[in-house]
């Protein structure tokens, strides 16, 4: 078989490791340094006058009133300024928890990569610690990406699309994450049939999250795709080549990051993705959001920040991750199989203790952003540190979440906060901070 046979012509830098296409591991290792240069980027996107990438909708989100920052890469909102009575970082995020309203955002630097071959799933299943293989059609999960001391590289959502597996990836780690794949398909997967196809920025993300995002994606979905059908499409589910807003080839995936009901939705980018924002926040219940609100959205949600309050130095246990890896006896908890679990896990499959945890702060007057240091409760011993601090809108109070010796980790116990060099006093609290409302399909 002829090598370009194999590969994927939506992506520019499709990596493959097939044994039908006889590529050797050299022939494999000269192509992964192409997927994962540098230039990927600066091949895939335009760039601003400063290096930044552009997503499709950058001039987009400039007319609306845009305060662009970099972000990943990427010249990106961080809130909308203007007159607008829902502009600014804390109206934006209001809007995204009122009820019937939605919010719409630009993710567009994330990764997106569809895994192909036979053995697809065996590969996914090496390099994070979810139980792939049981997904069935249409479903995902969050994973975690983890290197050979069990720390965390990334997060992500993985979803079994069917013929491929689907992946979502962050911004900022894409091409380390994906320098990590194609080593591990060059040494373990030289033989296999699985190929890795990422789709640059031939294909943008947007996310549409609140309580009014079903009925907001709803009018622009084709007539076959009804009400009923939505109702029915739980969170963390998606639909494959669906066709929104008349743009064909875009994927619909029930999911988000800000603790409220929602969709990402992948689609072709230029015109396409230009058509579908505008139709969207033509929508009076749909307002343009910011990174701003996003963080904080995530933040009360209890969710972490990748590179904030997640990185190598912390495995799944110490992040309050371990959900991730199944339940006790699980399949997946048993066998593990992937990179890293054996510094984590028993061989039974159980948790290790750790020397610190994740945990939510609350009860301190001033905001804690990050590296804030965190004492005990007599302000003497130093015990860990703040990773992720802002003021709730929602709750009207600053939250925060950090990392603590697992002896103060327990809910409830009093820790103090060394804010601007004064001692603030502060307590160990469960998270979310604010209720979570992802879509439960209702009881019959």
């Amino acid at each position: 078989m002829l090598m370009s046979s194999v590969f994927r012509r939506s992506a520019k830098y499709a990596v493959s490791c097939s044994s039908s296409s006889n590529i050797s591991s050299h022939a494999c290792r000269t192509m992964a340094s192409t997927a994962t240069g540098t230039t990927a980027t600066a091949d895939s996107a335009p760039a601003t006058s400063n290096g930044l990438m552009k997503t499709s909708l950058n001039e987009w989100h400039k007319e609306l009133g845009g305060d662009m920052v970099p972000f990943a890469g990427y010249e990106l909102p961080v809130l909308y300024k203007g007159d607008g009575e829902n502009s600014g970082v804390m109206k934006e995020h209001l809007w995204c928890r009122s009820e019937g309203k939605a919010s719409l955002f630009d993710v567009s630097h994330m990764g997106q990569i569809r895994w192909h071959g036979k053995d697809r799933t065996k590969f996914v299943e090496r390099i994070v610690g979810g139980d792939i293989e049981g997904l069935k059609p249409n479903h995902g999960c969050l994973s975690l990406i983890t290197n050979a001391n069990g720390g965390i590289m990334d997060d992500t959502v993985i979803t079994n699309a069917g013929d491929h597996i689907y992946m979502v990836v962050n911004g900022a780690t894409k091409f380390t994450d994906m320098k990590h794949f194609v080593q591990i398909l060059v040494d373990e997967f030289a033989d296999a049939d699985v190929t890795m196809e990422y789709l640059q920025d031939d294909m943008q993300l947007l996310a549409l999250q609140g309580s009014g995002s079903a009925a907001a994606i709803l009018k622009l979905l084709p007539a076959s795709i009804t009400e009923k059908h939505l109702q029915s499409m739980a969170f963390m589910t998606g639909l494959n080549n669906v066709t929104i807003d008349g743009i064909e080839g875009c994927r619909l995936t029930r999911c988000g990051y800000t603790g409220e009901d929602g969709f990402e939705i992948s689609i072709p980018a230029g015109e396409s993705t230009l058509q579908l924002a505008s139709t969207l926040i033509a929508d009076p219940t749909v307002n343009p959001t910011g990174l701003g609100a996003r963080d904080s959205l995530r933040l009360e949600a209890g969710l972490c920040l990748y590179g904030n309050d997640l990185d190598e130095t912390i495995n799944p246990v110490m992040g309050a991750l371990s959900w991730t890896l199944g339940k006790p006896k699980s399949r997946r908890r048993v066998e593990q199989g992937y990179v890293g679990a054996d510094t984590f896990l028993t061989p039974e499959g159980k948790l290790k203790k750790q020397p610190r945890k994740r945990i939510g702060i609350l009860g301190m007057k001033a905001p804690a952003r990050q590296h804030t240091e965190i004492y005990d409760s007599l302000g003497e011993n130093k015990i860990g540190e703040v990773t992720s601090g802002t003021y709730s809108p929602c709750l009207k109070k600053p939250i925060a979440m950090g990392y603590v010796e697992t002896s103060h980790a327990k809910n409830d116990t009093d820790i103090q906060l060394k804010i601007r060099n004064k001692m603030v006093s502060a307590k160990v609290t469960k998270m979310p901070f604010v209720e979570s409302r992802y879509y439960r399909i209702p009881a019959e």
